[in-house]
């Protein structure tokens, strides 16, 4: 599943092309995706307007004209991609063959720009739901969401608070939606490796005895930091059915430090133990017994 540096990165590719322009037409190309589609969908949202982009968690956020905001989830497999009005598309540096497959554009988007947006999703797990604007902060996906992780507020102290008194794995509390929001396997992994925690470590182990963040707090506040930031620069990692809107790949997987790399020598300088994987939760962590404690 797209985790929040591939989010942002939609986000961030889909903006200059939809943002500011008309939706002069919407095709709904089947009645459900993960949930049934809104009633009267394509009408409720033709001839209006898109005000603005953004992104809260994993969920991208439409904000229409019309005073309703369009909450849209990619699941496993959705992505969208964008091609002028005449059919050429506007690839990137790197092709992927998902999506490919036009049976499975479930939604498009016309646009009075001349530009059209296509929603493409094989396996149907993404969703899109329409919401009133004054009500967006209270809908049932969005209400109990815990904080961005790329925002301000996350920093040692906020992580010790987070975290005092859970004796629940770290790897476990981290992934916690309702803590931290869009946080998920890969970059969880590849934080943990570079902070030098255990996933398998309790949570509360972060915070001393006098509710202040350990030493290890404050290098997993800056790793998770670090490691978003560092892929949203290279437009999140491509595994699977992972591409940007303009086609191209991410390639922050050629950085991975552990994910993915069982058996792999560790990359911390000094270290001479090799990358090991088990499973928390049903998902697959990797991570280095030696140096991660």
């Amino acid at each position: 599943m797209p985790e929040l540096p591939e989010v942002e990165t939609v986000r961030r590719g889909l903006e200059p092309a939809m943002v500011g322009t008309v939706i002069t037409r919407v095709e709904q190309r089947r009645p459900n995706l993960r949930f049934p589609f809104p009633a009267r969908f394509p009408d409720r949202l033709g001839g209006q307007t898109i005000i603005g982009l953004g992104r809260r968690a994993k969920y991208l956020l439409a904000d229409i004209s019309s005073g309703d905001v369009l909450i849209m989830h990619l699941g496993m497999s959705g992505r969208f991609l964008i091609e002028a009005a005449a059919g050429r598309a506007m690839p990137g540096a790197f092709q992927h063959a998902a999506g490919e497959d036009h049976r499975h554009d479930h939604v498009v988007f016309h646009l009075a720009n001349g530009l059209i947006v296509t929603y493409n999703d094989a396996r149907r797990f993404g969703f899109m739901v329409l919401v009133p604007r004054a009500e967006l902060a209270q809908h049932p996906l969005i209400a109990k969401l815990g904080i961005e992780p790329l925002g301000n507020e996350l920093d040692a102290d906020l992580i010790a608070r987070l975290m005092a008194g859970r004796q629940t794995p770290l790897k476990a509390a981290l992934m916690d939606q309702g803590l931290i929001a869009g946080l998920g396997n890969i970059y969880v992994c590849e934080a943990l490796h570079r902070a030098g925690l255990s996933p398998r470590r309790a949570a509360g182990t972060l915070v001393t005895a006098a509710g202040r963040p350990t030493a290890g707090a404050r290098r997993l506040a800056t790793a998770i930091r670090e490691v978003l930031t560092e892929a949203v620069a290279a437009g999140g990692s491509s595994l699977r059915d992972y591409a940007q809107p303009n086609g191209s790949l991410g390639y922050f997987q050629h950085g991975f430090r552990v994910y993915d790399r069982e058996h792999a020598a560790c990359p911390t300088p000094g270290c001479r133990g090799t990358i090991a994987r088990m499973t928390q939760g049903g998902r697959s962590t990797f991570f280095c017994a030696t140096c991660q404690r």
